[in-house]
C-alpha cells in the first residue's frame, strides 16, 4: 500500500513529515517528494503551493510518478459553519468548487461538466478516518461539505453565503481541485482538514496565531489514520 499526501503550505508538510522516516526524495518539475515510511504505512508527502491550479498539478504528478493507492489532502481551513471552533477537524465527505460558475449556462453554482456539483470522498477512507478521529481526545470531529477557491476568504457575508449555498463547514484553496483530480484518475481520496479561523473581516490575525497549531492537530490525525490502515490491512 503506497499513500500519497499533498500539503499546500510547507509549514502543513513539517507537521507531519516529523513522523516520516525518510527513505528517498524527490524532484520533478520543481516539487519535492519525500518518500519514506509512516506508522509502518508507505508515504508519498508533497507540498503543492497554495490554490486549485497548484493543487491539481501536484495532484496528477504525483499520481503519475507514484502509483499511490489513495490520495490525502491534509492541512488547514476556515471556518464558515457556526457550529466550529478553531481546532476542530472537519473531514471532507464530499467537496465543491464554491467559485467554478456555469450558471450563464443554466447550471447550478459549482457544476463541473462530466464531474457534478459535489464530488464524493471515498467511503472507505471516510469509514476509517472517521473511527480514528472520534477516539482522539478533547477534539471534536464533524463530516460535511468542504467547499473550496481561489480566495482566502476574509468576509463573513462571503462566508454565509459559500455555507449557505453548499452546506459548507468550511473554506479553503485547494481540497476540490484535488478531488477533481482524484476522481478523474480514479484514485480513492479523502480531505482532511483543522479549522484556524473563522472568516470575520479580522481571521488573517487568526489564521497567522493558530495555523501552526492547527496544522500539527491534523498532523497527528493523520498519524493516527495512517496506523488504524496498517491495522486494518494486516
Amino acid at each position: 500500500m503506497k499513500i500519497g499526501i499533498i500539503f499546500a503550505m510547507q509549514e502543513e508538510l513539517d507537521a507531519l513529515k516529523k513522523h516520516l522516516s525518510i527513505e528517498n526524495e524527490y524532484n520533478i518539475f520543481d516539487l519535492n517528494f519525500y518518500e519514506g515510511n509512516i506508522e509502518g504505512v508507505n508515504c508519498i508527502l508533497v507540498e503543492s503551493g497554495i490554490g486549485k491550479v497548484n493543487a491539481a498539478r501536484t495532484t496528477q504528478i504525483l499520481i503519475d510518478n507514484f502509483k499511490v493507492d489513495y490520495i490525502f489532502n491534509v492541512g488547514v481551513a476556515g471556518g464558515i459553519s457556526n457550529n466550529l471552533a478553531v481546532g476542530d477537524i472537519v473531514i471532507g465527505e464530499k467537496l465543491v468548487q464554491h467559485d467554478f460558475d456555469l450558471t450563464a449556462f443554466n447550471h447550478e453554482k459549482g457544476f463541473i461538466p462530466s464531474v457534478g456539483k459535489y464530488i464524493d470522498a471515498d467511503t472507505y477512507l471516510l469509514s476509517i478516518a472517521s473511527q480514528t478521529l472520534n477516539n482522539i481526545k478533547d477534539i471534536n470531529v464533524v463530516r460535511g461539505v468542504i467547499a473550496s477557491g481561489d480566495i482566502f476568504c476574509t468576509e463573513s457575508s462571503m462566508a454565509s453565503k459559500i455555507n449557505n449555498k453548499f452546506n459548507a463547514l468550511c473554506v479553503e484553496m485547494e481540497g476540490a481541485s484535488i478531488a477533481q483530480v482524484c476522481f478523474l484518475s480514479n484514485i480513492p481520496f479523502l480531505i482532511l482538514r483543522s479549522i484556524s479561523d473563522v472568516p470575520n473581516n479580522d481571521n488573517v490575525i487568526t489564521y497567522e496565531k493558530f495555523m501552526e497549531s492547527s496544522a500539527i492537530n491534523i498532523a497527528n490525525g493523520m498519524k493516527e489514520i495512517l496506523k488504524t490502515l496498517k491495522q486494518e490491512l494486516e
